[in-house]
């Protein structure tokens, strides 16, 4: 059984399941139907942009300015957090996300597709920054890899059904459907107040707005992270342009959201068992090579080029899932006991930075080069950080 310190964390024995705990609980449902919001339009609105007319850069610049708005909000979470306290920025955030979600329907502009995507990114930053801040806190340092790890579930579900249906809604001409499902993020609101009273009290960081040392400390796997992600927002950005018709698309970012969802849940058990130091390097390998396989696919055609796909998009999401866990696990442990939220911002603003410039450059490069050598590129990239992703686990003693 589990119970809850005077500081907020969850004690839990060693064989205890943390679904058990109502605070591991409320987490996994808040984050579930937070992300339905954004897994659901992640590819269908640069698709929807597209079939307005909006050429490979327009339609990968509604999830870039969606992203950068996230990425600049996320470092003032910690002190909203400070101010307003976790309840009410929280609800904040998912009201942000969900609600404006049906006005894509008032314009098919960009421009205004922009702005209304500017306003939910305001609500991603702190969903993303309180959800991985409370899946760290809500149980002790020993068991904080497997906590993740059912926040990465919660993560990666709305993305294995949200992510192909909202795409094949779009392509088949029912963006409505999936702009108004996107709002279903407000059902959320239900679970705030049974996670906070479920969480307690969680500690401050050891220093108002976070410490330089833990922005250091998380800097490095955080890279790594950025490099995965951007290989990840090119893939489910371009990958529905680039083969609208049939059911390629779909299909292959199920198979990335199946195997992402799994690989980010149990890489968190494995990491607290086994450690860092052969499953980063290895997990990151595997993502190279899907991507060359995804590039060879497109580039081939017909049936083997879609059997490369569909191979290289499994490998791409054993990668994504996994190094996401594991770098989220290292920066904590880099950085030390009360850094979590400062950790938190530093690698989320890496992820969807790496999303963002996904989605921005990769069309950019792709115009001019084609999605095929544009995504070799892209593996290019992925394999140049794999020095870190071997350095990082064998300096830190807590996860190796």
């Amino acid at each position: 059984m589990g119970t809850t310190t005077g500081d907020g964390v969850t004690a839990v024995g060693q064989r205890s399941s943390l679904w058990r705990l109502p605070a591991v609980r409320s987490l996994f449902a808040v984050n579930a139907l937070g992300f339905l919001s954004y897994s659901l339009l992640l590819s269908a609105l640069p698709a929807h942009a597209a079939d307005t007319g909006a050429g490979l850069t327009a339609a990968g610049s509604v999830t870039t300015v969606f992203l950068v708005v996230t990425v600049l909000v996320q470092g003032l979470v910690p002190a909203l957090v400070r101010r307003w306290g976790v309840g009410a920025v929280l609800a904040g955030g998912l009201v942000a996300l969900g609600l404006p979600a049906p006005l894509y329907l008032a314009g098919d502009d960009v421009r205004w597709l922009v702005a209304v995507s500017a306003v939910r990114g305001i609500g991603f930053a702190v969903l993303t920054v309180l959800g991985s801040t409370i899946a760290a806190q809500a149980v002790p340092p020993g068991r904080r890899g497997e906590s993740i790890g059912i926040y990465g579930l919660a993560v990666a579900l709305p993305t294995l059904a949200g992510v192909p249906g909202g795409t094949a809604l779009t392509l088949a001409g029912h963006f409505s459907w999936v702009a108004w499902t996107a709002a279903g993020t407000l059902l959320a609101l239900g679970f705030v107040p049974g996670l906070v009273r479920a969480l307690g009290s969680p500690p401050d960081d050891a220093a108002p707005g976070g410490s330089r040392a833990a922005v250091w400390a998380a800097a490095a796997p955080s890279l790594v992270l950025l490099v995965v992600t951007l290989a990840g927002g090119g893939l489910v950005t371009f990958l529905p342009i680039e083969r609208p018709d049939g059911s390629l698309a779909a299909v292959a970012l199920l198979a990335f959201g199946l195997s992402t969802a799994v690989c980010r849940w149990q890489a968190g058990v494995l990491v607290d068992r086994l450690g860092a130091r052969v499953l980063l390097p290895a997990t990151l390998a595997s993502g190279v090579v899907g991507m060359l396989l995804v590039a060879l696919g497109l580039r081939t055609g017909g049936t083997s080029g879609a059997g490369a796909v569909l191979a290289g998009v499994l490998a791409l999401g054993v990668a994504y899932g996994a190094v996401q866990n594991l770098t989220l696990v290292i920066a904590l442990a880099r950085a030390g006991e009360g850094q979590a939220s400062t950790v938190s911002a530093v690698w989320n603003a890496c992820y969807d930075s790496g999303t963002a410039i996904g989605a921005l450059a990769v069309g950019a490069v792709a115009a001019e080069l084609g999605l095929p050598f544009t995504y070799v590129l892209v593996a290019v990239c992925r394999a140049l950080v794999r020095p870190l992703a071997v350095t990082l686990p064998r300096a830190l003693r807590a996860v190796s």
